[in-house]
């Protein structure tokens, strides 16, 4: 036989095997030279019925023969059998009835089979002839079943078989001319077997160009290459297209323009650094980068790298114009794309334009609200620290600027980079005064919320059993929110905001939250500085702050949180013994922004977070089961203070001065501040303290971008976040195994990529958590800032990657102190390492 009658018998045989009888419509009589020629019979049954091969299968054969009827009769014997034995029920020349079928039982209890003659053939022509050769072969209308077992016998005798197939290795149409375009390695095979001719035709039945039988075929795939990425292109474009690409003509079809597309894709995914050189060729030769297209009409597909461009610097103009949602929409459209996935730079570009438009919509949101403000500060502090508060501002502000700060590259969007700047530090200026001016009308007082000095009390001795007690400087209350992102899924998650004392700097609010405060709490002069009094006790550094500590919980340990991470578990174990009281300082946050270059802090203080999660976690897992964690003061951290933002020290007997605050006697009060007496806030002191009211600073020294001290609600409200981890043990979490790819050799980058493969068994189809660091030493120093392939959550830093499957991420350098880091992969409910990398050597660039 041929192979066509074993395609046809094997998908009757599949049909029989499952229900035993088919019904075979047949209504242009296309298989009649199969049925009555090809199925070999063998004997008779019921009422004479033939008995038929189909493959090694003895098939009953009911053929109609004018009567529908009669036809049924014929086979009601067999049909009503408990296991009918397999049957074929023939009908040339009928076309179904859907509807009131004679043979509706039987079409119900098995299977109606209506093959196409020629669709069935292309499947088996497919095996031994290109696309191109197979049009050809099935394009007239008269062609029938002998036509073709003939091109199949013709085949075999080598008389009609694809030479272009044997050269490329069996690839169909489309997969095959994808190959030729990308790599020129078959040209002299195709020349020395004279195979030209067949892939011209090829190229012609399938993408509709026609290439002259006497061009070469180099010269052919820079045509075709031209023609299949200018129609993609051109497909895509929803305005009228440059006129450099006039002279390329249009597919003749949609069929066409479908083939071309997938020809154009198989390129971009299977040669793709042959596509990118040839996809700039194109693009220079025809000035595609110069033509001035609207970026609004250009399409879903980037063909071209100057679209992805083009696209950017458009959701730029949208910021400009403060289209902050429409540029938002497009950053997250648009921000995949073939020349953005195999970039981590250009990732960095949209993830910094994605950042500032949701920056500008959140500025916006708050604008809107302040139109018409709260009139007591209670209700401010509420509004700014609801679950989708005002602070949103300052966390998606910290993200934008820390972001920048680690980028390799200035950001492209640099004036919509600009704008956001000043309409962020507009709105903060409007905060600023709004709440000064409620704070000073009701005396001072924030009347039903929680007090700094009443943290130890109502919170940290309310805990039960022993606690660590976290006293992180500076870290606003935005970064609390964060923290407990990062520590969900712990037992009585809580974060609440509390007032800071004032002023707002670390003498003041670091002893506000020992113990004591909450009954005996002021501030004084103490040897010409600055100081706190407890209960008669001076305090006005950190040794005698932890020397009163000592006194009220004389079993406390004190940790500086880098101790802590270094510190082995039997080490640290030993260190607290049976401590009731463990102290955690964490001084980073300040010192980076008061000792360092602006760019260095932002980057660098995104690790602090993390690691106070990371200490957390190290101190559940020797024993400690309660968690209470604050702040001595908020922080401001903007635009950089020019002369005009500067106001002269009010004078007088100066006993401390700040950017953002003068503690003394005497003096004038300066235009744009605000004096508060020591009485007026409940201190037993003859100080004096001035404050600025809006964003303004005192000429003193200090960070003229990083401050605090004054009652803005950034510097004044802190979070407090509450936790319990029940003691479990530590062991590797069942059923995660992750593999770390395409880690390079040493970093000269802040940004770089790393790959993560999730691998999942058969039970487990969930996605699963993950948060991916890079640590030096024992300490955080970067995290994971772009995620493909998966769900990143850039509040709590956690990856949720599906079972068996690759998460490409785009990882962010925090610190450029580090001689070497790893790659490390942790399981966020328990630190637990899933994976890591060896040592990368750190070698940036200057």
């Amino acid at each position: 036989m041929h192979p066509f009658h074993d395609y046809l018998c094997m998908q009757l045989d599949d049909a029989l095997k499952k229900r035993g009888v088919v019904v075979f419509y047949d209504p242009r009589r296309e298989f009649e030279p199969f049925i009555d020629r090809e199925l070999k019979q063998v004997g008779t049954g019921y009422e004479g019925l033939p008995r038929v091969l189909v493959k090694d299968r003895l098939t009953f054969l009911a053929r109609h023969e004018g009567s529908l009827f009669a036809l049924r009769a014929a086979v009601e014997l067999i049909a009503d059998l408990d296991r009918p034995e397999p049957l074929i029920v023939y009908l040339p020349g009928v076309t179904r009835d859907r509807q009131a079928s004679v043979l509706m039982e039987l079409e119900k209890g098995g299977i109606c089979y209506e093959p196409n003659l020629k669709r069935l053939a292309l499947n088996v022509l497919r095996k031994r002839f290109t696309d191109g050769q197979i049009d050809e072969m099935l394009r007239p209308a008269s062609i029938g079943y002998d036509d073709i077992v003939s091109f199949l016998h013709q085949s075999e005798e080598d008389k009609l078989g694809s030479v272009l197939r044997t050269i490329f290795e069996d690839a169909q149409s489309e997969a095959l001319i994808a190959c030729w375009l990308a790599d020129d390695g078959k040209d002299s095979i195709i020349l020395e077997k004279d195979a030209g001719v067949e892939l011209f035709k090829l190229v012609e039945t399938r993408l509709g160009f026609s290439v002259s039988e006497n061009t070469t075929v180099a010269e052919a795939r820079g045509k075709v290459l031209r023609y299949v990425l200018v129609s993609e292109f051109r497909s895509d474009l929803e305005c009228t297209p440059p006129a450099s690409v006039g002279m390329v003509p249009e597919p003749p079809s949609k069929d066409h323009i479908a083939r071309i597309r997938d020809v154009v894709e198989r390129l971009r995914c299977g040669y793709t650094e042959r596509y990118v050189a040839l996809a700039n060729m194109v693009e220079s030769e025809l000035n595609l980068d110069m033509s001035e297209i609207d970026a609004r009409h250009l399409g879903n597909i980037d063909t071209f790298r100057f679209e992805e461009r083009a696209l950017l610097a458009y959701a730029s103009e949208l910021i400009c114009r403060r289209e902050y949602a429409k540029g938002l929409n497009i950053a997250a459209d648009r921000s995949r794309s073939f020349w953005v996935d195999r970039d981590v730079a250009r990732q960095a570009q949209w993830e910094a334009c994605r950042l500032m438009a949701k920056l500008g919509s959140e500025i916006e949101k708050t604008r809107l609200a302040l139109s018409n403000p709260p009139g007591n500060p209670v209700s401010w502090v509420r509004a700014y620290s609801a679950e989708d508060g005002w602070f949103r501002v300052d966390e998606l502000q910290r993200r934008l600027e820390t972001w920048v700060a680690k980028m390799g590259e200035e950001p492209e969007t640099e004036k919509g980079l600009a704008l956001v700047r000043r309409e962020h530090e507009e709105l903060l200026k409007k905060m600023a005064d709004g709440f000064a001016k409620v704070l000073c009308e009701a005396a001072w007082t924030v009347s039903g919320m929680l007090h700094q000095t009443h943290i130890y009390p109502n919170v940290v001795q309310t805990m039960g059993g022993r606690v660590a007690y976290f006293l992180v400087d500076a870290m606003r209350f935005e970064m609390g929110v964060e923290l407990a992102h990062q520590l969900e899924g712990t037992t009585d998650l809580t974060i609440r905001p509390a007032i800071a004392a004032l002023p707002t700097i670390t003498p003041v609010g670091m002893a506000a939250l020992l113990p004591g405060a909450s009954a005996s709490f002021s501030v004084v002069e103490h040897k010409g500085k600055i100081a706190s009094s407890i209960e008669g006790t001076t305090m006005s550094g950190l040794s005698e702050r932890l020397k009163f500590l000592k006194t009220k919980v004389p079993d406390v340990v004190d940790l500086p949180l880098g101790r802590l991470l270094s510190a082995s578990p039997s080490k640290l174990s030993k260190t607290m013994e049976d401590a009731s009281l463990v102290v955690v300082r964490s001084q980073e946050i300040d010192a980076l922004g008061e000792n360092v270059d602006e760019l260095t802090a932002r980057a660098a203080m995104e690790g602090v977070i993390g690691n106070v999660a990371r200490a957390i976690r190290k101190l559940a897992s020797v024993g400690i089961e309660n968690f209470v964690i604050s702040a001595d003061h908020g922080h401001q951290f903007s635009i950089r203070k020019d002369d005009d933002m500067k106001t002269d020290s009010p004078g007088g007997n100066t006993v401390d001065i700040h950017r953002r605050c003068w503690i003394g006697r005497g003096g004038a009060t300066p235009a744009g501040t605000v004096r508060v007496t020591g009485a007026e806030l409940g201190y037993d002191t003859n100080l004096d303290f001035v404050f600025p009211t809006g964003l303004g600073v005192f000429k003193t020294g200090g960070g003229l971008s990083f401050h605090h001290g004054s009652v803005s609600l950034q510097e004044l409200v802190v979070p407090v976040v509450s936790l319990r981890i029940p003691l479990q043990g530590s062991e590797l979490p069942a059923g995660k195994i992750v593999e770390l790819r395409g880690v390079p050799d040493q970093l000269t980058n802040r940004t770089f990529g790393v790959r993560v493969l999730m691998v999942g068994d058969l039970f487990h189809a969930e996605p699963v958590a993950l948060r991916v660091v890079l640590v030096s030493g024992n300490e955080q120093v970067g995290q994971a800032g772009m995620a493909m392939g998966g769900d990143l959550d850039h509040a709590s830093g956690v990856l949720r990657v599906n079972p068996n499957s690759e998460a490409n991420l785009g990882m962010m350098l925090t610190r450029d102190d580090c001689t070497s880091v790893r790659v490390v992969v942790l399981d966020p409910a328990t630190d637990a390492v899933l994976a890591q990398s060896d040592e990368l050597r750190v070698k940036l660039g200057i």
